[in-house]
């Protein structure tokens, strides 16, 4: 038979729990990269143009439905999409990499227009029927598009919310992964791309992994930026900053708003007694403590459930270091610590003349009993 026993750890107080940063935007949003938690948001769910950003969902389609070493055709539409572009030619061919790349990277609209008549088989409205099966499949309620390249058009918007979903759908596959990471590069046609993203360029927040800048007149100066740092990744979402400047100054104190609620503690401990377990014959009881300890970054601020397991009784001989239970630390139902409970000393089986002096004593003790509540009986 096993013991569990259940406690609660209180995790430091944030250092950040002071109120988020003043920001001037549309939309804001701070989320837990990992769980989608949400630690600020504002105006979140209102329905707002999104420019470039539109591209994260272009991307998804595209690999989604085509390999990256295919080869594009430039046809169609393409080469006439102006605002920032790489200068595609008819009849010239790239592949879905490379355009994938232009897209992401230097938010190239003609590449987003060729990899969606790709995709299409010719027709990008096709593709962008698409974009939008694929929105109602994650749940996008607020989101709707019109072209794959985002620039300004009727009934083509998103929110924060749906933002924030669509980039952590988007960060799952390596080679997004591994495109909004880049700072520039160079693709077919000996082209060299200029990275949008500030933040990243410029290698001015430590940690930033991506994803996405937009800008257009009507969507005003937007990003959905994802940053990592000791195991924890942040999400900050800012829709209609006024200058390109002042994002990106709010996006940094956004992300480290959002790292403030978060910290490495200590949650096992080598020493301490955990738990104890009773040995047979003896009146002793075997003590169990962690094998090694253990920290975790966690939410800070917010209670951890410590669960020890251990067996009531423990089978003899037993030596030192022998793993015997469990100790697990909880946040909610994530499991964020995880170690082995050992026997902090030896201990021997039993002896014959151990067991008869045992039952001995116990016979002793039973007697000793009986006779208290007799005298108590009589008075």
């Amino acid at each position: 038979m096993s013991l569990l026993l259940v406690a609660c750890l209180a995790a430091p107080a944030a250092a950040a729990a002071q109120e988020p940063p003043s920001v001037r935007a549309h939309a804001v949003l701070v989320a837990d990269g990992a769980t989608g938690e949400i630690l600020f948001e504002q105006n979140a769910a209102r329905r707002l143009p999104i420019a470039s950003i539109t591209k994260i969902m272009t991307a998804l389609v595209t690999l989604e439905q085509a390999r990256p070493r295919e080869r594009v055709t430039v046809k169609g539409r393409a080469p006439s999409i102006g605002e920032s572009t790489i200068h595609l030619r008819v009849g010239e061919r790239m592949s879905v990499r490379d355009l994938l790349a232009a897209a992401l990277v230097q938010s190239a609209n003609d590449a987003a227009f060729a990899l969606a008549a790709h995709v299409g088989e010719g027709k990008v409205q096709r593709f962008v029927q698409l974009m939008n099966d694929r929105a109602r499949e994650l749940g996008l309620v607020d989101t709707h598009f019109v072209r794959p390249d985002g620039l300004d058009v009727p009934s083509h918007y998103s929110s924060a919310l749906d933002v924030l979903d669509l980039s952590r759908e988007a960060m799952k596959l390596p080679l997004f992964r591994r495109l909004v990471r880049l700072r520039g590069g160079t693709i077919a046609g000996r082209r060299s791309l200029y990275a949008w993203n500030d933040l990243l360029r410029t290698r001015s927040y430590p940690g930033l992994i991506g994803v996405k800048t937009g800008h257009t007149d009507a969507a005003g100066w937007s990003q959905v930026a994802a940053a990592k740092r000791d195991g924890v990744t942040i999400y900050a979402v800012l829709l209609g900053s006024p200058t390109r400047a002042k994002r990106n100054r709010d996006l940094a104190e956004l992300l480290d708003w959002g790292f403030g609620h978060y910290g490495r503690v200590t949650l096992v401990r080598e020493g301490p007694v955990y738990a104890t377990a009773a040995m047979p014959f003896s009146d002793e009881r075997l003590q169990l403590v962690a094998e090694r300890p253990a920290g975790a970054v966690v939410r800070l601020g917010r209670p951890l459930i410590e669960r020890v397991i251990a067996p009531a009784v423990v089978d003899l001989p037993v030596e030192e270091g022998d793993r015997v239970g469990e100790i697990v630390v909880l946040d909610g139902r994530h499991v964020v610590s995880r170690r082995v409970l050992v026997a902090a000393h030896a201990a021997d089986d039993a002896s014959v003349g151990d067991k008869v002096g045992w039952y001995a004593g116990r016979a002793l003790d039973e007697a000793g009993e009986m006779l208290d509540s007799v005298f108590e009986a009589l008075g």
